[in-house]
């Protein structure tokens, strides 16, 4: 485990929770019908405004910039970029997003519908964020980070804190990694009102840089990605989404791309609710048996529902 001093505390979620109340909408949290584990529960960030959890840290950040900010930039394969979009639309800002060159095309078409500029500028997380700084620094505008913020992880963090304040006997919260944003605020949030609570994180085994990383006690660049869970394809974690995993976060654990898309198609096809395989990887970390889970109510965070149905049903 590791030892730090968290940049973001119970106190700065809770503050976020009151910044996006009047935007960002409190997802229901509704019993898994067909799990074979009894008391299995999710959390539906993929009914979200958006179709994600990201509009949460988006609108926590954006709320901070000045009156005097012309603008805001962000990289992102899909589900941050809509979130900056409309965040910024809601404050009256032009935004940039750089997103990566294969996005699904309906992700890149809902960061438009909200306004945005969108520059299609690369293979890796690493790349688009270099250009989206490029385009920051030569248009005069704000970068808005996808994860290592402590805006960003307090926003995200309210998705943990409302699961502990609507579900007062939660046993254990399996939440995904990506570059950690979710999850570290997520895992602040829960540990710092119930310790007691267990928190797992869940990584498509095609893109586990969290779990390296946390084994080698330093932060680990994996050399390539390749998982169907987009929205989980960052190359690297960062320093505070790293420290506030290790410690907070019980276990890290991954799952395969079989794995989600099996968890996707019960979602989809039994419980009637749409989810994208990253929204997806959470549960399916349960559903496999991956995790040692305590007894009683257990909640998997979907943490978005922008899926491409072709996954599901075929082309």
């Amino acid at each position: 485990m590791v030892n730090f001093t968290p940049m973001v505390t119970l106190a700065d979620i809770r503050a976020a929770q009151k910044v996006i109340a009047k935007v960002a909408i409190r997802t229901p949290i509704l019993p898994v019908k067909f799990s074979d584990r009894p008391e299995t529960y999710v959390k539906c960030e993929n009914l979200q405004r958006t179709g994600a959890f990201k509009i949460r840290g988006a609108l926590n950040r954006i709320s901070k910039l000045p009156n005097s900010c012309k603008g805001v930039t962000a990289s992102s394969s899909g589900n941050h970029g809509q979130a900056v979009a409309l965040a910024a639309k809601l404050r009256g800002l032009k935004a940039v997003i750089v997103m990566l060159d294969q996005s699904v095309p309906h992700k890149v078409e809902g960061t438009r519908s909200y306004g945005a500029e969108v520059i299609l500028g690369g293979t890796t997380s690493v790349v688009i964020k270099e250009r989206a700084e490029r385009e920051a620094a030569e248009r005069g505008y704000v970068y808005i980070p996808p994860f290592n913020d402590p805006d960003i992880i307090a926003g995200q963090g309210t998705v943990g804190l409302e699961i502990v304040q609507d579900m007062k006997d939660v046993k254990a919260i399996v939440v995904q990694i990506g570059g950690g944003g979710l999850s570290s605020g997520v895992a602040t949030a829960v540990k710092e009102t119930n310790p007691r609570i267990k928190v797992f994180g869940v990584e498509p085994a095609g893109a586990a840089k969290m779990l390296p990383s946390l084994k080698a006690g330093h932060i680990v660049t994996i050399d390539r990605v390749d998982t169907i869970a987009d929205g989980l394809k960052p190359t690297r974690v960062e320093a505070l989404t790293f420290e506030a995993v290790g410690k907070y976060v019980d276990e890290v654990v991954t799952v395969t791309d079989e794995e989600i898309l099996a968890s996707m198609r019960l979602l989809v096809l039994k419980e009637k609710l749409v989810v994208e395989p990253s929204g997806a990887a959470s549960l399916a970390a349960v559903l496999s048996n991956k995790l040692k889970l305590p007894k009683g109510p257990v909640v998997a965070i979907l943490s978005g529902g922008n899926a491409d149905l072709r996954l599901v049903v075929g082309p």
